[in-house]
């Protein structure tokens, strides 16, 4: 009997997924596995709508933004007898494992049901980068340089017209992509959810801005994680209400903040927000060397039978670490890293 293995992508999208999908599907298929792309995350498995996955199918899709798959934040563990449904659709499509390409929540669902008896292998990605175990998760390279590229352009304009100009980045719970852009912007000041802007910390940004004027330097770049709290509080963009399953959107800080700065620093000021841009288009190169290995050792590891595991990259290596290790937690920005930015504030 043809052994047969499935692959889906769950939460939000983001570049390199198709690059691991590509990875999962010809590595497996070298290795005399049959492999079935399941669409919309675990919807797709509970509705069973899958698909052949092959050689031809998985070509010419390493630099495509998105996930042919589709995606969905469907969990089977809000739903009545979701667990029971998975396991009942992996026995009937004669699923040998199972590999799931999701950040944080679909990792943590995949531990759960891991422990529940499913055999079932993980690769990180999310553009946040704040699966903890691994150095950096797909698509999160892409996402800095795109934040990057704008943070530039936005430098030539902030220098021609003498303002302050605010981008707003991703980054809930960590500000791993505000930091790294902001770094490679060389930004006045980044501002992010591990470190809450209070007040004494609000006059040290109006002070630092007015330095810079009486230097004779007409202009500022600051960068700012969605996630960033200001005077205590996190700011929800408006959802509609098809949404309400998803988690709150978070978005606003950079108005916010731009209005304040422009009031107490009497500099003009303008705002920008990168939204959902940060997640599409063309993968970078290392996004897609790093699905790409993820992808192999994802299909290396179910050859072993090792199954509860997600692959990671540490320093150089990809390996991979245990799904317990993951769940249910966020891996919040590196503050050494945030310190060599914060050399060059001001």
């Amino acid at each position: 009997m043809q052994r047969k293995i499935g692959v889906l992508t769950g939460g939000g999208d983001c570049p390199g997924l198709n690059a691991g999908i590509r990875a999962v599907a010809k590595s497996a298929i070298q290795r005399g596995f049959d492999v079935l792309g399941i669409r919309d995350g675990w919807k797709g498995l509970l509705d069973n709508e899958t698909i052949v996955l092959d050689r031809d199918n998985t070509s010419g899709i390493i630099d495509r933004g998105g996930t042919i798959l589709g995606t969905s934040r469907v969990s089977p563990l809000k739903i009545e007898n979701g667990p029971r449904k998975v396991f009942d659709a992996v026995a009937r499509l004669g699923l040998e494992a199972l590999v799931v390409l999701g950040g944080e929540g679909t990792l943590s669902v995949s531990s759960k049901l891991f422990r529940m008896g499913l055999p079932v292998v993980g690769i990180p990605k999310t553009i946040d980068n704040d699966v903890a175990e691994t150095n950096f998760t797909i698509g999160f390279q892409t996402a800095v340089q795109i934040a990057t590229d704008a943070l530039d352009r936005l430098r030539s304009t902030a220098a021609s017209h003498h303002r302050v100009m605010l981008l707003e980045v991703m980054g809930r719970n960590a500000g791993w992509i505000a930091t790294y852009a902001g770094m490679a912007n060389g930004a006045e000041a980044i501002l992010v959810p591990e470190i809450p802007m209070d007040n004494a910390r609000l006059e040290e940004l109006y002070s630092m801005l007015m330095r810079r004027y009486r230097r004779g330097v007409n202009f500022s770049i600051i960068v700012v994680a969605e996630g960033t709290m200001l005077e205590g509080k996190k700011f929800e963009a408006p959802s509609p209400a098809t949404a309400i399953s998803e988690p709150a959107r978070l978005g606003g800080i950079a108005s916010v903040l731009g209005s304040l700065i422009q009031s107490k620093t009497d500099l003009e000021t303008r705002v920008s927000s990168l939204g959902y841009i940060q997640r599409g288009g063309t993968p970078v190169a290392y996004d897609r060397s790093l699905a790409t290995g993820f992808g192999v050792k994802a299909t290396e590891t179910i050859e072993s039978k090792t199954y509860g595991v997600m692959t990671a990259i540490k320093g150089n290596r990809i390996v991979t670490v245990p799904l317990s290790d993951v769940e249910d937690k966020i891996k919040t920005l590196n503050l050494n890293i945030y310190r060599v930015a914060e050399v060059f504030f001001g």
